[in-house]
């Protein structure tokens, strides 16, 4: 069974409008391209809950166990929902209420919520400044899907001094790509003019009307200006930072100490999902495109594009934590290092 709830200051559309990707400094790291959310950092309020399985019994209703769940807006989340339509959440006996929330830390620690998708710095830097969370998983994918891409003209990162830059969200993990990136090619956000431009449909707008010269961007925009002819990638994120971790699974405290094995059933359902929907991928493309209305063409290219990224490894490397941190810290978005090994249960991962 599956009940939606939402959290935030706008209502969510069942479309999955392309708007926000939740991930990094608001949520803004881990990455998933479209978004049914508005914007972003709102505190979490509770809206009435909407049942989607209305039809399902009410003695089947009793034989499950309730679970809430913030997955990423989005094609981040997308799988997720893919997987609970297919049953397989519900045959790891989970009733599971999705909540959708534009600060997953606040939503965990106000008990609105029992398990998130969360930006792996903001898990990090909540737990480590005694927030009561833990990391139980890495995401399905844990580097960077974000791209560099220039409007039509502009054929390297070099030819952006002196023009306008858009970083999606000042302070975020995609901040953070855009920064190593221009650094990477001699440039600071001060050699250029440097702007936050919003994510996925906002910054691919902001691309096309000329607001921006250039912006860091998730797929499927960056194939679609591919396709359309509007922009060109400079550079793909996780060339630049490889060992940069961008996403995770984390519970509360009290939630993993009593409801151990809803943890663990969460899990289980979440990697089968993703791995289901990474080996039919033609099923899933046709589910894609009926909650995200963009070019097919550009989804065919993002998905051959990020291949490589859709790891489906529920593993957490202390080492890519580590490098993490220190990239956070020298770029100031973080004041310290933490220790991870207080902030990871990782008891629940599922075994190959």
């Amino acid at each position: 069974m599956l009940k939606k709830k939402w959290m935030g200051t706008g209502i969510v559309t069942a479309a999955l409008a392309l708007v926000l990707a939740g991930c990094g400094g608001s949520n803004n790291n881990a990455g998933g391209a479209a978004s049914p959310s508005g914007s972003e950092g709102a505190s979490p309020a509770a809206s009435p809950s909407t049942s989607a399985s209305a039809s399902a019994s009410a003695s089947a209703s009793a034989e499950l166990q309730k679970i809430r769940y913030a997955p990423f807006n989005g094609v981040s989340g997308l799988a997720v929902r893919f997987g609970i339509e297919k049953g397989f959440f519900k045959d790891e006996g989970l009733d599971v209420e999705l909540i959708s929330t534009q600060n997953p830390i606040e939503a965990l620690t106000s008990k609105d919520v029992d398990i998130v998708d969360v930006a792996t710095t903001n898990a990090i830097v909540a737990a480590g400044k005694g927030a009561p969370i833990k990391i139980v998983s890495s995401m399905f994918r844990t580097k960077g899907p974000f791209y560099l891409v220039a409007r039509t003209g502009i054929e390297s990162v070099e030819d952006l001094k002196g023009k306008k830059v858009g970083a999606a969200v000042l302070g975020s993990g995609l901040d953070v790509y855009t920064q190593t990136i221009l650094k990477a090619h001699g440039l600071s956000k001060d050699d250029v003019t440097y702007l936050a431009d919003g994510v996925n449909d906002a910054a691919y707008a902001s691309l096309t009307s000329g607001q921006v010269d250039a912006t860091i961007i998730h797929e499927p925009f960056a194939s679609l200006a591919e396709i359309e002819g509007t922009g060109k990638i400079l550079a793909k994120g996780w060339d630049y930072l490889p060992t940069f971790h961008t996403g995770v699974l984390a519970s509360r405290n009290d939630f993993i100490e009593n409801h151990p094995e809803l943890v663990e059933k969460l899990l289980r359902a979440y990697f089968k999902s993703q791995d289901y929907a990474k080996s039919n991928l033609d099923e899933y493309k046709k589910y894609f495109l009926e909650n995200v209305k963009i070019n097919p063409a550009a989804v065919d290219k993002a998905f051959e594009r990020e291949n490589v990224l859709w790891e489906n490894n529920p593993d957490v490397d202390l080492n890519a934590l580590k490098d993490t941190q220190q990239v956070q810290v020298d770029l100031g978005f973080q004041d310290k290092i933490y220790d991870v090994d207080k902030i990871l249960d990782l008891r629940f991962i599922p075994k190959k």
